[in-house]
């Protein structure tokens, strides 16, 4: 009997884990895979999410960066082409205008050389009163993008032509160089000419590369043409304009100024006719 018993005992013990197992294999575990399942899919979708957000920022932070870097470059390059191909026209209509009026000088010069010639020499009680003047040239007249043109500037260290505006203020100087102070191109005193350092090339952008000796030629409305030479070339505080008012005594002179490269100072060059 108590063989008997044991083994029921047994059978029964059997039978109660395997019930257990093979509920636990029907049930629980897959129940339990199921929820891991759902959790580990929850966590990696959640993670791809964040991931997803991180690299669209990155991406759309990057384009913009390169959007930003192309303006830059795209304005650049159009301010360089607006600038320099308007002051290649600007500069081929001036040199038509001013060889158009030499033309016309020379024309009434001799004109007024042969009236002369055809006066009778017998008439000597009256020749004192021969007009032997000969006609001096005029001021053409032209402007430059609704700006005035009082010159144009010649610089062959840095290649530099531009036409020469009378005023030099915030919207003339987007456009060419202008007069700022002083009498007037190839007039006796301190001519003060501005232009900005846009640093490519344009305006004033190359006047860092100029030393003293170099040489800049100032054409103006009459066509008159004269060399100046640079003799001082120096850095200053942008409040100072001491340089502008100096003695030249007696001579013809200009001052061309600019920004330097960092924008806080002003590049000032001083040269004089010679």
């Amino acid at each position: 009997m108590e063989k008997i018993f044991v083994q029921l005992i047994i059978v029964k013990i059997l039978r109660h884990y395997a019930f257990n197992e093979c509920y636990s294999l029907l049930f629980i575990k897959p129940l339990t895979f199921l929820h891991s399942y759902k959790q580990m899919r929850r966590y990696n979708k959640m993670i791809d999410n964040r991931l997803n957000k991180v690299l669209t920022t990155i991406i759309i932070i990057s384009l913009i960066g390169i959007f930003i870097v192309m303006g830059f470059w795209g304005y650049d390059i159009f301010q360089k082409y607006y600038i320099k191909n308007g002051a290649e026209n600007a500069v081929d209509e001036f040199d038509k205008k001013i060889n158009e009026n030499n033309q016309i000088t020379e024309s009434e010069n001799t004109n007024s050389n042969s009236n002369l010639n055809s006066i009778s020499n017998s008439n000597t009680s009256n020749s004192s009163n021969k007009n032997t003047s000969i006609t001096s040239k005029k001021n053409v007249q032209m402007k430059y993008r609704g700006f005035d043109v009082a010159g144009k500037i010649e610089i062959p260290k840095t290649k530099l032509k531009y036409p020469v505006l009378s005023v030099a203020t915030l919207s003339s100087m987007k456009v060419s160089i202008g007069i700022i102070y002083g009498p007037g191109l190839n007039q006796v005193g301190n001519t003060v000419l501005m232009g900005h350092n846009y640093r490519n090339g344009a305006l004033f952008s190359n006047n860092s590369k100029l030393n003293i000796g170099d040489y800049v030629y100032i054409t103006d409305m009459t066509g008159k043409k004269i060399r100046y030479v640079i003799y001082n070339k120096y850095i200053t505080a942008s409040t100072d304009f001491d340089y502008a008012i100096r003695n030249t005594e007696g001579r013809r002179e200009i001052s061309m100024a600019s920004c330097t490269d960092d924008s806080k100072s002003r590049l000032i060059i001083w040269a004089k006719e010679g």
